[in-house]
């Protein structure tokens, strides 16, 4: 890891994990030695996690709904961390990282403590809601064919307002 640095343990479940859209911010950070793959770990409570707008993946803090999720571990240093709480909005309202509980795949006896960016729990478990209280256990390949990356997303598009509108609408479709 670069320098003498706090190290944090993030959980990523979708457009971060290897092979999507946002990985190579990741790769970024591997290169700089600010983050390291720990392995492959699953979320040791279920926790929905569900498909929004632009096919944003969102993990929603309501422990005990969903299902468990399979995702990436990493362990990222301070310098890091600011670069992936900027691509996840943390300061205006997008994501917040908040702990969760893990374990290895195919160790299910060791848990391990980590972070994990969350819906912002002011849409969060209205977005659940809307999606039918359906969830996956996974983004995998096929959902991440969905994701849009911000770059080829409409000029001035607003993920945020999007979010609220279609909460606000009775529409089915996200």
């Amino acid at each position: 890891m670069a320098e003498a640095t706090t190290q944090v343990l993030i959980f990523t479940y979708g457009t971060l994990k290897q092979g999507h859209g946002n990985h190579h911010l990741i790769q970024d950070l591997i290169l700089q030695q600010d983050a390291i793959f720990l392995g492959f770990h699953v979320t040791h409570q279920p926790h929905p996690l569900v498909i929004g707008l632009h096919g944003i993946p969102y993990l929603i803090n309501l422990l005990g709904h969903g299902h468990q999720v399979k995702g990436e571990l990493y362990s990222v240093s301070t310098r890091g961390l600011v670069r992936l709480d900027e691509l996840e909005g943390i300061s205006i309202g997008h994501y917040e990282r908040l702990p969760i509980e893990l374990y290895e795949e195919g160790k299910e006896g060791v848990l391990v403590a980590a972070e994990a960016y969350f819906a912002h729990r002011s849409f969060g478990e209205r977005l659940w809601e809307r999606k039918g209280k359906v969830g996956l256990t996974e983004f995998g390949e096929e959902e991440g064919k969905g994701y849009v990356r911000i770059e080829d997303r409409p000029h001035g598009c607003d993920v945020l307002h999007d979010i609220t509108s279609f909460l606000s609408n009775n529409s089915e479709e996200l």
